[in-house]
């Protein structure tokens, strides 16, 4: 699917120290999730909409 939004490298590394640390089991890919949010968002869709490049839904839901 294209038209897909993604963060830049230089976008992560400004946004990293925001971002928990993680506690006993690891998050899952930070810029996928952030991604994922910022798409779902800009689109105006509902969670179980979200493209399947983002990863699961609940996900993107709980992150």
């Amino acid at each position: 699917m294209s038209g897909l939004f993604w963060f830049s490298d230089a976008q992560m590394a400004s946004l990293g120290p925001l971002f928990p640390k993680s506690h006993g089991r690891p998050y899952v890919d930070d810029r996928r999730v952030l991604s994922g949010l910022v798409f779902i968002n800009r689109n105006g869709l509902r969670w179980r909409d979200a493209p399947r490049e983002y990863g699961p839904h609940k996900t993107l839901y709980n992150r």
